[in-house]
């Protein structure tokens, strides 16, 4: 007898949105050997804690992203590209209860990644469009946080094209980071 009752898909916890380019969906058990082989190319991990990830520490990052959906009704997708149908990356939001100060707590803490043989096609920048055009309507009161590493200036330019705006420089893990929040715009006027 299991322990939980989960649906037949669990993807199916996902929504599934779509760009032109880009289909958003929930993790998937054939998404692991792509998902994988990014974490353990230099170029990709260099900003994510700049050391390769195991398959099995890459699985429980798929399973924690799930779980985000399960717990709060929020979480990544996996990014496909519709043109190969291949995994590439991911966008979403997160809640990590990062050891962090100043702390993101009680904030959705937006993230996202895109395999390095697609760079600087604006495939990050259509996923995150998704994904906070999907968020702020759900979450309308929420404080949308995200944090980069410094050197990472692609990256920072994708937040700073949404709204996102500095405001900490901290430590974590022993790395400098950047804490960057969207502003918001309000809706009366």
């Amino acid at each position: 007898m299991p322990f939980l009752s989960l649906p037949a898909d669990p993807a199916a916890l996902v929504p599934r949105l779509e760009t032109p380019d880009l289909l958003l969906r929930g993790p998937q058990v054939s998404d692991l050997p792509e998902f994988t082989a990014l974490h353990n190319d230099p170029v990709f991990y260099r900003f994510l804690g700049n050391k390769p990830q195991t398959e099995e520490e890459v699985w429980r990052r798929m399973l924690g992203q799930l779980g985000h959906w399960a717990m709060f009704g929020y979480g990544a997708w996996s990014i496909e590209e519709k043109a190969t149908g291949r995994y590439i990356g991911s966008v979403g939001f997160f809640d990590f209860q990062r050891d962090l100060t100043p702390s993101l707590k009680d904030t959705l803490e937006a993230g996202w990644t895109i395999a390095p043989r697609l760079h600087g096609r604006g495939y990050a920048t259509q996923a995150l469009q998704a994904a906070l055009a999907w968020i702020e309507p759900r979450f309308p009161a929420a404080r949308l946080t995200c944090i980069i590493d410094p050197d990472n200036a692609a990256s920072l330019n994708v937040a700073r094209k949404f709204g996102f705006h500095e405001f900490a420089r901290t430590t974590y893990h022993n790395e400098p980071i950047v804490l960057l929040e969207r502003a918001r715009v309000s809706l009366d006027k």
